[in-house]
C-alpha cells in the first residue's frame, strides 16, 4: 500500500511540475513579430536583423514584443548526419549567430517546422527526426517552435501522436522552448494540445488581410470569421494555455503575399484597431507581421498602445467571454488581476450606430469609472455607457469600481 501511495504521490508531483513548467514558459500570451505575411519564404538574415533593430528603436520590445519568429522557408535540407541546416544563401552566418544577435537585443528567437516530411511551402520538415531537430534547435539558442501540420493525415489520433512526440523531444532538448501547435483548429487542439506539450494552439485556418470571408473563398478567414470561432473557446485559455487566433495583419494594407491571397485586400485603420482590441481581450498571442521598419503613425499607434497591451498581458490570464452576440453587437468581458474589468463593444454593422448598455447586463453590479483605452481618457462614470460606435469599430474600456 505504501509503495502504491508513493507512486501516486510521485505521479502527482510530476504532473504538478509539468503544469508549472507549462505556465512558466508562457505565463502570458507571446508577443512578437513573424516573417510570413510580409516576406513569405523570401527571407534573409539581414532582414531579420533589421527588424530586430527597428523593434528595439521604435519601442516595440519595450512594449512587450520580445519574440522574432522565423516562419517557413529558412531550411536548407539536412547534412550528412541528418542534422537540419539553414539555407546558406538566406542565412550565411547560420541560425546560431542570428539567435545570438537577437538575444543581444533583449529578444527571443522562434523557428518553424512541420509534423510531416515537408513543410507547407515544400521545405524539409521534422517527421521522424523530432529528437534530433529539437536538440539542433536548442543548440542554436531557439526559444520557440511553431509546428505546422501541412502534408499530414487528417485524423485526430495521428495529430495527437505527432505533436506529443515533438513536445517530448522539446522537453528533453536541454533548453526551454515554447511550443506553438499550428494544426489550424480542425481537430480541436484546445482539448489535447496542452497535454501534448503545447503552450498555445491555433484555433482556425490562416488569417487573411480582410474583415470577413464573403463566402467566395474556402478557408479564407477574415477577422470576423476567426472571432466567431475563438470567442467560444474562453474556457480553455489560461496561463501557459492560449487560444491562438493567428497573426495580426495590422498595417499590411493588402500587401500581396500570404495574407493578401484569397481576398485579402486590406482593411481600414478602424478595422485594424478592432483586430488589436479583440485579439487583446481574447488573450490571443499578439504577433505583428507588417514591415516594422516603415510603419505609418496609425499602425504605430495601434501596435504600441500600452493600455491595450496590458489587457492582453494581464497576469490573471483570462480570455474574455462574449456576453452579447445579437448579430450586430458583440460585447466581451474580461476579468483583470487587480479587480478591474476590460469590456469590448464591437459594431459589426456596415454603418455607424449609437449604443447603450447597463453594466448589470454583463453581470457587473454597481458603479464604474470607464476608461477608453484608445482615447486614453475617462469616458464616463456610472452604471452603464452610451455612445457612438463607428462601423466595424471596437470600443475597448477598462472598468474600475467606484
Amino acid at each position: 500500500m505504501r509503495k502504491l501511495f508513493l507512486l501516486f504521490f510521485f505521479g502527482l508531483s510530476v504532473a504538478s511540475a509539468s503544469g508549472q513548467q507549462q505556465k512558466d514558459l508562457a505565463p502570458t500570451p507571446p508577443m512578437g513579430w513573424m516573417t510570413w505575411n510580409f516576406f513569405a519564404d523570401n527571407i534573409h538574415e539581414k532582414d531579420i536583423r533589421e527588424m530586430a533593430d527597428a523593434m528595439v528603436a521604435l519601442g516595440m520590445v519595450e512594449a512587450g514584443y520580445n519574440y522574432i519568429f522565423i516562419d517557413d522557408g529558412w531550411q536548407g535540407g539536412r547534412d550528412n548526419r541528418n542534422n537540419m541546416i539553414p539555407d546558406p544563401a538566406k542565412f550565411p552566418s547560420g541560425i546560431k549567430a542570428l539567435a545570438d544577435y537577437v538575444h543581444s537585443k533583449g529578444m527571443k528567437l522562434g523557428i518553424y517546422s512541420d509534423a510531416a516530411p515537408l513543410t507547407c511551402a515544400g521545405y524539409t520538415a521534422s517527421l521522424g527526426f523530432e529528437e534530433q531537430d529539437a536538440k539542433t534547435f536548442a543548440s542554436w539558442g531557439i526559444d520557440y517552435l511553431k509546428y505546422d501540420y501541412c502534408h499530414a493525415p487528417k485524423d485526430s489520433a495521428t495529430a495527437v501522436a505527432r505533436y506529443t512526440k515533438m513536445g517530448e523531444a522539446l522537453r528533453k532538448s536541454g533548453r526551454e522552448i515554447v511550443y506553438g501547435v499550428c494544426e489550424w483548429g480542425q481537430l480541436k487542439p484546445w482539448h489535447w494540445a496542452a497535454e501534448a506539450g503545447g503552450q498555445l494552439w491555433r484555433t482556425t485556418y490562416d488569417v487573411r488581410d480582410k474583415w470577413k470571408n464573403l463566402g467566395d473563398q474556402e478557408n479564407a478567414e477574415g477577422i470576423i470569421d476567426i472571432l466567431d470561432i475563438n470567442a467560444d473557446l474562453h474556457a480553455y485559455a489560461g496561463p501557459g494555455r492560449w487560444n491562438d487566433a493567428d497573426m495580426l495583419v495590422v498595417g499590411l494594407y493588402g500587401k500581396p503575399g500570404p495574407s493578401g491571397d484569397m481576398g485579402g485586400v486590406g482593411m481600414t485603420d478602424t478595422e485594424y484597431q478592432s483586430q488589436m482590441s479583440l485579439w487583446s481581450i481574447m488573450a490571443s498571442p499578439l504577433i505583428a507581421t507588417n514591415d516594422v521598419r516603415n510603419m505609418n503613425e496609425a499602425t504605430r499607434r495601434i501596435l504600441l498602445n500600452k493600455e491595450v497591451i496590458a489587457v492582453n498581458q494581464d497576469p490573471l490570464g483570462k480570455q474574455a467571454e462574449r456576453k452579447i452576440n445579437d448579430g450586430t453587437w458583440n460585447v466581451f468581458v474580461k476579468a483583470l488581476e487587480n479587480g478591474d474589468y476590460a469590456v469590448a463593444i464591437l459594431n459589426r454593422a456596415d454603418k455607424t450606430q449609437n449604443y447603450s448598455i447597463d453594466w448589470s447586463a454583463l453581470g457587473l453590479g454597481g458603479r464604474y469609472e470607464v476608461r477608453d483605452l484608445w482615447e486614453h481618457k475617462t469616458a464616463g462614470k456610472g452604471k452603464g455607457w452610451k455612445g457612438r460606435v463607428q462601423s466595424h469599430e471596437t470600443k475597448l474600456f477598462r472598468l474600475r469600481k467606484i
